[in-house]
């Protein structure tokens, strides 16, 4: 098993060649280097915790050059959600790659001002305007999250429970709901089934998910 020593030779070597000198345990931090008035601090864990950031952040008081470091590898995409959160905080990032002592810098330290979504935030509107209530409230549903597109679904579940298998054009008249016929048709959640050509039933699953979702 890697150990959080195994870090600091590849790491060491890495910043000697940019001409800092490097010494491991100083003080609190693991690692400390310094070159003319530039001082770096380094701290090494064998994978991103909460902990780690702590200790980042703490680090920051002592100087603005501060690197988190943890072994290459790992999921990408938690990766990069990891590297992101430390940009955010003013943090750096190296990875070392233990097999040959590969030193990668995937973000370096400061200030970060993330770049906003013109798309992702009409998105966030959109699925807010589409919800319909408050059917979340608490953080937590039993059944799962109530999305518009679930109550979109629900709607069309209680007309087919009340007036039996339908055409998508009649369940979207009168249930107001635009894209009935698509969503019956994709049946995400299994409640539908097509018993003839653009007309659709409520399955036992259905019927069930109007139980589990009655007050949504």
């Amino acid at each position: 098993m890697p150990r959080e020593a195994d870090l600091y030779p590849p790491i060491k070597a890495y910043l000697q060649r940019q001409g800092y000198e490097v010494k491991g345990e100083v003080g609190a931090a693991d690692v400390v280097a310094r070159r003319g008035e530039d001082v770096v601090v380094i701290e090494l864990k064998l994978g991103f915790s909460l902990a780690l950031f702590h200790q980042g952040v703490a680090r920051l008081a002592v100087t603005d050059l501060v690197y988190v470091a943890v072994p290459a590898g790992g999921r990408s995409k938690a990766l990069q959600a990891n590297v992101k959160l430390a940009r955010r905080i003013g943090l750096g990032v190296m990875t070392v790659r233990l097999r040959d002592g590969h030193v990668e810098v995937l973000a370096d330290p400061g200030p970060y001002a993330p770049r906003k979504s013109k798309k992702k935030s009409a998105q966030l509107l959109r699925a807010f305007e589409r919800l319909q209530g408050d059917p979340n409230a608490g953080g937590a549903t039993r059944h799962g999250i109530v999305t518009g597109y679930r109550q979109d679904a629900l709607r069309c579940a209680r007309f087919l429970a009340t007036h039996g298998p339908s055409r998508g054009a009649v369940v979207k008249e009168w249930a107001e709901v635009p894209d009935a016929t698509r969503i019956m048709a994709d049946d995400h959640y299994g409640w539908f089934t097509r018993v003839s050509r653009g007309v659709y039933a409520l399955t036992d699953t259905g019927h069930q998910g109007l139980a589990d979702y009655g007050d949504a």
